[in-house]
């Protein structure tokens, strides 16, 4: 029960990290309190974000923020009651979202986005999860020409900076595209690059038997009984590990703190439901309402709405009005039909002020790796982040330069 490393985390990044280093030899442990894939990894709107070179940033117009105060927006909602806890993160959220300081960010974002889509290829052909991806992009529409001309003014930067395509769909060619979208769409942009699963849930448990195909050991256990140097109790009984990884998303600074470590973490919560389609009516490729913040998309278990961002705390009881809100206008968008899910999802996106995910050595603690923080984009760069810690741990030449994204930032 001694491994050459614990894996603590059996979400998209957590699983991504176990078959990279299985790969490289090691005997690796994955350690969860639930199955792999049915926490944060479970819920996401299935895209694999090649254009999202830009991480969502904080608005600082004024319009948008008085919009956001009233607490009535249909894309974000607070809890009044966790400002008071919040704030410090997300007055450090704002001043790292100044376009230049954004702009620095995105420079080093890249190098992680760059490699999202072949590095998701690469472990779906090997874990046999081909029937799961789905190719050519996803679709951001419009109900105004002013927001649908600003959004492509974003996507031409990206492209003219990162060489991320795009192409411009007219309210023709949207209609041609997604015929069962209203008429009221002036049209959309569809970033080609990217794709997009049917399950998420779904793919990180392929990836995870993948791993238990190459001599890999799943664990029920609870992360947070993490000890130096370095061992955690599982159902199984205490296992122990030469190295340890933390890559529990919105749960990391339970096992961080413990540690002595004090990282500006935070939550954006999320909601999904699951509908059947009106006869007749068809979805190939997900959709996001630029002006409304809901996505929808055709998983399989139904047509999945998505919503935009909740700010309060990890525990806080779901309160899914944000749902109730946008579920009305998703009904004008797409003829959805009656809910499949008995409640609505809740996830949570585990973030930091300056956008970028934590990974690599922990800064004070011998053979302890971080591998957290990605927030909207966890599963879009799951398995380049696994690639990249199992790089480090073993000396091999990064896929990119780790440093952009140590802990000792903060």
């Amino acid at each position: 029960m001694t491994f050459d490393a614990l894996v603590l985390g059996a979400g998209i990044v957590g699983v991504s990290v176990a078959v990279h280093l299985q790969r490289r030899g090691m005997s690796v442990a994955l350690v969860d309190r639930k199955s792999p894939g049915n926490e944060t990894s479970f819920g996401n709107a299935g895209l694999i974000q090649r254009e999202g070179v830009y991480p969502y940033a904080f608005p600082r117009d004024f319009g948008t923020l008085l919009r956001f105060a009233r607490n009535r927006s249909t894309d974000v909602r607070y809890h009044p009651s966790a400002m008071g806890t919040v704030a410090p993160f997300l007055a450090r959220y704002w001043y790292h979202s100044e376009p230049a300081r954004h702009a620095a960010i995105a420079r080093h974002y890249s190098t992680l986005i760059a490699h999202c889509v072949t590095e998701h290829r690469e472990l779906i052909a090997a874990s046999g999860a081909e029937h799961l991806l789905r190719e050519g992009g996803w679709v951001k529409v419009f109900r105004t020409g002013a927001a649908m001309q600003a959004a492509q003014r974003d996507a031409q930067r990206w492209r003219d900076e990162y060489d991320v395509p795009f192409e411009r769909l007219d309210a023709s060619r949207l209609r041609d595209a997604e015929p069962s979208l209203t008429h009221a769409l002036v049209g959309g942009l569809r970033y080609t690059a990217s794709e997009s699963v049917s399950d998420p849930g779904a793919l990180v448990a392929a990836y995870a038997r993948y791993f238990e195909s190459l001599g890999g050991r799943v664990f029920t256990g609870d992360a947070t009984s993490l000890q130096p140097h370095w061992s955690v109790r599982t159902e199984a009984g205490r296992i122990e590990g030469r190295r340890a990884v933390v890559a529990l998303g919105p749960w990391a600074d339970t096992v961080t703190r413990a540690l002595g470590y004090r990282f500006p973490l935070a939550v954006k919560r999320g909601y999904h439901m699951h509908y059947r389609a009106q006869p007749g009516a068809t979805l190939h490729q997900p959709v996001l309402d630029a002006e409304h913040g809901f996505l929808i998309t055709p998983m399989t278990r139904g047509i999945r709405l998505t919503t935009g961002v909740e700010l309060g705390l990890r525990d806080t009881p779901p309160t899914p009005v944000q749902l109730a809100a946008v579920e009305p206008l998703a009904r004008e968008t797409f003829p959805l039909g009656e809910r499949v899910d008995p409640t609505p999802w809740l996830g949570r996106r585990p973030c930091t002020p300056d956008m970028k995910p934590i990974i690599g050595p922990a800064p004070d603690h011998r053979d302890l790796w971080f591998a957290f923080g990605h927030a909207h984009h966890g599963l879009t760069l799951g398995p380049v982040t696994g690639r990249l810690v199992a790089e480090m741990m073993t000396g091999e030449t990064t896929i990119i330069d780790p440093s952009l994204f140590r802990a000792q930032r903060f």
